[in-house]
């Protein structure tokens, strides 16, 4: 099974070089369906995350919609585990993975959060998802009852991608039709 992520992980790099000079539209795309999901506009306190270069570009979402909501984002601990911290316009700083990260309070209160928007590497249309291989995202989504969202490129929703027992699967996955 490794080895099939692993070529998953290969083929979806390929085709993200392929796709670079579309990124910032289909993220203005993928990010519009977000913010007219009824979860998202009924949702006062949202999980989302800082983009890597291969994953929907949440810059500019995260700072407009900090105004309006409450903002948590992922922040790395030495032992690889995701704790979400607060997010402040401002507040970033460079964590262990070159990830802008926030330097906010720590939240704790995970039944306080009324959405989860998650990113990957792929997805299926089942809702399964593959991670960079860390398992860091799934430690977080077991203790989050909110609904998940997975965000992704088109290229990135494939028909299967392999699950472990301890995978988090998402509630719906968003992406350009």
């Amino acid at each position: 099974m490794n080895n099939q992520k692993c070529e998953i992980r290969k083929s979806i790099g390929l085709l993200k070089l392929q796709n670079e000079a579309r990124r910032d539209d289909m993220s203005t795309v993928i990010l519009a369906k977000l913010e007219a999901h009824p979860l998202f506009s009924r949702a006062q306190v949202v999980a989302l995350y800082y983009p890597l270069p291969d994953e929907v570009d949440t810059a500019g979402f995260v700072e407009r919609w900090s105004q309006k909501k409450k903002i948590l984002l992922p922040s790395v601990t030495s032992n690889f585990e995701i704790t979400l911290r607060m997010y402040k316009p401002g507040g970033l700083v460079k964590g262990a993975f070159g990830i802008e990260e926030p330097t906010g309070i720590p939240v704790t209160d995970y039944d306080s959060i009324d959405l989860i928007v998650v990113p990957g590497v792929a997805f299926d249309k089942k809702g399964n998802r593959l991670g960079r291989g860390k398992g860091m995202y799934d430690k977080l989504l077991k203790n989050i009852k909110a609904p998940k969202l997975g965000i992704c490129f088109p290229y990135q929703l494939l028909n299967e991608v392999p699950g472990e027992p301890h995978d988090i699967p998402m509630d719906e996955v968003i992406t350009i039709e």
